[in-house]
């Protein structure tokens, strides 16, 4: 009985560790599950968010559109891709090592963005629907 809980607190133990220090790939060398224009994911998420998270969600997106607004502070940099007409979005985080490139993106730049889908969801806050992702990398 002991041996058995000691290999199960070992296999814990095992596991716990793992998930802890799990780290995640280079965005530029993973292709990509999808790719789409940024109008058409953000209509996709108008129509039902649900559905387009179950598509979505974890998933490599190559997005490509026009640059709205770009967000710079000291160590991060967002972009964004708006519908202008309905004020829904798509925000882009940035992987560290891709942080320079992504801080020559100008407004008004058509570029493809790609990266992980932390999914969407309408904020009752901003009246306006949201795409976020994550390790994100401009796709040359």
């Amino acid at each position: 009985m002991l041996i058995s809980a000691g290999i199960a607190l070992l296999a814990v133990a095992v596991v716990v560790w793992y998930i802890f220090t799990d780290t995640f790939g280079d965005t530029s060398r993973i292709k990509a599950d999808y790719s789409v224009k940024a109008r058409d994911l953000i209509t996709e998420f108008q129509q039902n968010d649900s559905l387009a998270n179950r598509k979505y969600t974890e998933k490599i997106i190559a997005v490509s559109g026009v640059v709205t607004e770009v967000e710079l502070a000291d160590t991060t940099v967002n972009l964004k891709m708006a519908d202008t007409t309905s004020g829904a979005y798509i925000i882009f985080a940035f992987q560290q090592q891709h942080l320079p490139e992504a801080k020559k993106v100008k407004e008004g730049d058509s570029i493809t963005v790609k990266g992980s889908c932390s999914g969407g969801a309408y904020s009752q806050i901003l009246e306006t629907e949201y795409i976020s992702f994550k390790r994100s990398t401009i796709s040359k």
